[in-house]
């Protein structure tokens, strides 16, 4: 700088702009170090703002998704409990039946194989009833045949959808409500009537396996495409705070150097004033 210049001093205001664009910048650091996003607002970067707010949404979408997997599988869970339940109740009637069937017992004998198969016709029917989630019975037939199902959201998009049909397992369900064991031939139908209700059953429970094992699949589908759309958008939007902090310590070593050339250049033309001495 011409020390004759006293009316313009063009160095300080250069070390002056310097200093500000410094001090902006580290506002701007701070920021991110606070907040742990490198975009904070639209105008930080408009295009890596408007794609955040894209794979948020997404990321949202999967995470709720996935647990609606995880609530779809626990009712599935309490279904097939119902069920093997109930086939350990059949597995007992089709015994007792076997039993009554043999000549060695007399009608009193098979009287009170009949009346404690009817017993278990009620438990049958009461675990039926019993078996809820949320209010809604699962195996009493209300989803039975596809007239009623559970339609379960197990992606972010609408038609993400899994539907669900549950048979009822009720004695009626089954075709047990109406057997008779008081007579040996009696006895012998009902281990027939008893036996395919046990078929029956097993082909739900292996329905409800295989509801299982898609759910299972989706699941880890799901947890993949979570992660990656999370890392994804902590690329875009997140701030890198080891690189910040570096950052932050070259402008606070710019900041002080500024500073430092803002002070010599405005003590410059100070010099003016040796001339008339």
């Amino acid at each position: 700088m011409s020390l004759g210049m006293i009316g313009a001093n063009i160095d300080a205001q250069w070390a002056y702009q310097s200093f500000s664009k410094i001090n902006k910048n580290m506002s701007t650091v701070q920021l991110r170090m606070a907040t742990g996003k490198k975009i904070n607002t639209p105008e930080d970067d408009p295009a890596g703002y408007q794609l955040a707010r894209s794979l948020e949404k997404r990321g949202r979408g999967l995470s709720v998704a996935l647990q609606n997997v995880s609530n779809a599988k626990s009712v599935l869970n309490i279904a097939e409990s119902a069920y093997q339940g109930i086939m350990d109740l059949l597995q007992v009637a089709k015994e007792k039946a076997t039993q009554a069937a043999d000549a060695t017992l007399n009608n009193s004998q098979r009287t009170a194989i009949h009346n404690q198969i009817e017993k278990m016709g009620a438990e049958i029917d009461a675990i039926a009833d019993f078996t809820t989630f949320n209010g809604n019975n699962l195996i009493d037939g209300s989803y039975k045949d596809g007239v009623q199902s559970l339609s379960f959201q197990v992606g972010e998009v609408g038609s993400n959808t899994l539907d669900v049909h549950l048979e009822g397992a009720n004695s009626a369900a089954l075709k047990i409500n109406d057997i008779n064991l008081t007579t040996a031939a009696g006895a012998s139908s009902a281990m027939e009537t008893i036996g395919a209700a046990i078929d029956t059953l097993s082909e739900l429970i292996q329905d409800i396996g295989e509801y299982k094992t898609r759910l299972n699949s989706k699941e880890s589908t799901l947890a993949s495409a979570v992660t990656n759309t999370e890392a994804v958008r902590s690329n875009i939007e997140d701030a890198d705070l080891v690189k910040e902090q570096m950052n932050m310590m070259k402008l606070q070593i710019l900041q002080q150097t500024a500073a430092t050339a803002f002070t010599q250049a405005n003590a410059a033309p100070q010099m003016v004033l040796q001339l008339f001495g």
